[in-house]
């Protein structure tokens, strides 16, 4: 189910889904690598949408991450799905 993104106070380019275990997966549709800048973005939407919901938050994506980028996300509680 989507979500929209103004309820978090996010950009209305990012795309929220929240699945049947009630988790919210930030969508990135893009062919170009995710790198730490990336990264950072991500974990700051995250915080954004933790302080309304305390719910898991994942990135589900088609395009490659950076290794790095992937060991932060995930120290930082949020879950990496590769397509």
């Amino acid at each position: 189910m989507k979500l929209d993104p103004k309820k978090y106070g996010l950009s209305t380019r990012v795309v929220l889904i929240e699945n049947d275990q009630k988790e919210i997966i930030i969508s990135i549709n893009r062919k170009s690598r995710i790198i730490m800048k990336d990264g950072i973005k991500i974990v700051d939407q995250a915080h954004q949408i933790q302080r309304q919901e305390k719910k898991t938050i994942s990135v589900k994506t088609n395009a490659p991450v950076c290794s790095k980028t992937k060991q932060f996300l995930q120290k930082k509680g949020i879950e990496v799905r590769e397509r």
